[in-house]
């Protein structure tokens, strides 16, 4: 039960993190405003709040010391997929936090890139927090309060990686994974294959070309006659 709530809590926040990820990209372009201000706002505290939530299931797991070996395998295997969606998302913060200091909103001086993209970005944060849109709020320093504040959550998140690290001790080296890596893609392509071989077997086997009987014909016969002066020739002489 506690592996599949912590499978839970990990797959969600793989999905905040993911929205996440692709909102930071359009900071400073044409499609950046207010609203996405606050719909990153919204969405990294969506994956923060999932972050503690999944932390504490997997160290209350690790720590169990009646735990089997199978079972600590899998929660060792789930703590480091947990380990490096947390760098991604620290990651992804700090990235913001210098998009959003190089491109205030309410600072003329200096544009925003017109990078030809626009739309899409609250479509992105409603599929991470679970809505159908977000409201927006109109405030006319949110963007300067909110570069504060993320300021603050990196090394929170920071300050939770390495607390991470002292309570529980999992090398990420010594976690042995289940497939290798591409094995869906390789396994995918091993059946397209087999299915375009399993084609040219069929048309390998399938009836044979007049066409081509008859000429191997008239070149065996060909071939014999050649043979046969030979010999006749190699006796008169």
């Amino acid at each position: 039960m506690a592996r599949e709530e912590c499978k839970a809590l990990l797959d969600a926040l793989n999905k905040a993190t993911a929205c996440y990820h692709q909102l930071v990209l359009t900071v400073g372009g044409s499609a950046d405003s207010q609203n996405l201000r606050e719909e990153l706002q919204k969405t990294r505290r969506k994956a923060q709040e999932l972050a503690v939530a999944t932390r504490a299931q997997l160290t209350a797991a690790l720590r169990d010391r009646g735990l089997g070996a199978e079972e600590r395998a899998e929660f060792e295997r789930l703590w480091v997929a947990f380990s490096g969606c947390l760098d991604l998302l620290e990651a992804d913060m700090r990235r913001a936090l210098a998009l959003g200091t190089a491109f205030p909103l309410h600072a003329p001086r200096r544009p925003l890139v017109r990078t030809g993209v626009a739309g899409g970005s609250a479509g992105v944060a409603a599929r991470a927090l679970s809505v159908r849109s977000l409201p927006h709020e109109a405030e006319g320093n949110f963007d300067v309060d909110d570069l504060r504040e993320l300021e603050h959550e990196i090394l929170q998140v920071s300050e939770m990686i390495q607390e991470m690290e002292m309570k529980v001790n999992v090398p990420r080296w010594t976690v042995q994974a289940r497939q290798t890596a591409g094995a869906e893609l390789l396994s995918s392509a091993s059946v397209r294959v087999s299915s375009v071989g399993a084609v040219s077997v069929q048309e390998r086997t399938g009836p044979c070309d007049p066409n081509k009987a008859l000429a191997a014909t008239v070149f065996s016969a060909v071939l014999l006659a050649a043979v046969a002066l030979a010999v006749c020739v190699a006796k008169l002489s």
